[in-house]
């Protein structure tokens, strides 16, 4: 059974700080790519963070310099860490893990996990 199982998401003021958790579980963590999407009321689900499986990163232009996405690979959990927070970072936050062999394509997805950011 494959797990991904998201945590830290709530209520901040702007300008404040975030750590999102992904826990993986049914999979083999150290081959897949990892990601964070979001996804805003009306807008289109969008990619904010990846990190390949070998460790690079790359991230959305809104967010470049104030997050950061990273992974443990003896937890078999990714984290995205945010700073900086504004009202337009206010969406529901997904974990993915995308992993491509050939002919096949193996992707996941998390339940989702609220971030509003509001004074």
């Amino acid at each position: 059974q494959v797990q991904l199982v998201e945590s830290g998401g709530g209520l901040v003021q702007p300008g404040g700080s975030l750590r999102l958790s992904c826990a993986a579980s049914g999979i083999t963590f150290s081959l897949y790519n990892m990601g964070w999407y979001r996804q805003a009321p009306g807008k289109q689900r969008e990619l904010v963070a990846d990190i390949t499986y070998v460790g690079s990163t790359a991230y959305a232009d809104s967010v470049k310099g104030r997050f950061t996405i990273s992974r443990d690979s003896a937890k078999n959990t990714v984290y995205l860490q945010m700073n900086s927070l504004k009202p337009e970072d206010t969406a529901v936050y997904y974990c993915n893990a995308k992993r491509s062999i050939v002919r096949q394509i193996l992707e996941y997805w998390g339940q989702g996990t609220q971030i509003t950011v509001s004074s």
